[in-house]
């Protein structure tokens, strides 16, 4: 990353508790983490700490209940639900730990959604994402024929290196959650998530 770089992702003082069985539980105690720029940024932290609770309010997918998250200079806060799917569409890619496949479509046309409906489909890009993940044999079927594991460690370094050159030619910033020190290390910071802030 380099010095000066742009603040594309910047989260502050943010706070969420839910409630469970009567219960009030903070989840998130005042985190704060910037994203820059060009910057790799591994987020660890054990089950149950926030991890997921964070990336749902970074994508307008829940509310905070304090603090600020600001992405692509947009107030989260700020938007309206409409405005807040149209930054999702426009300006944050997101992968899912779950398939999270639309069942009526291929993989060659569940590739393609997102690009499509925000208008910038590249089929030159769309042919080297499914040569570089080895999808060429299974572009024609549909979620529920795939296999549902893990991925292996080679594809998990295939799918990582697909990231940092994203990131490279994009200048975009990268959060990634894991759980492995390994793929972390790869990248150009870590932080962990524990007891509902970020250290």
């Amino acid at each position: 990353m380099a010095t000066g770089s742009p603040i594309v992702l910047n989260v502050r003082n943010l706070t969420k508790t839910y409630r469970s069985a009567g219960e009030q539980i903070a989840v998130l105690r005042g985190v704060n983490l910037s994203v820059a720029a060009g910057e790799r940024v591994a987020l660890s932290g054990e089950s149950g700490s926030g991890k997921s609770t964070l990336l749902h309010l970074i994508a307008g997918l829940d509310r905070a209940d304090g603090g600020e998250i600001r992405l692509a200079e947009a107030s989260i806060a700020d938007l309206s639900d409409a405005g807040r799917a149209a930054l999702r569409r426009d300006r944050l890619g997101l992968v899912f730990q779950q398939f999270n496949l639309i069942p009526s479509l291929n993989v060659e046309d569940n590739l393609a959604f997102q690009s499509r409906i925000a208008a910038r489909h590249d089929p030159a890009w769309h042919g080297e994402l499914v040569e570089r993940l080895g999808l060429g044999g299974l572009l024609k079927r549909y979620p529920e024929q795939l296999s549902g594991g893990n991925l292996d460690e080679a594809t998990a370094d295939d799918v990582l290196a697909l990231a940092r050159d994203l990131v490279k030619r994009t200048g975009c910033g990268f959060l990634m959650v894991t759980h492995s020190a390994r793929l972390a290390a790869t990248l150009d910071r870590q932080v962990s998530l524990h007891a509902g802030l970020i250290a």
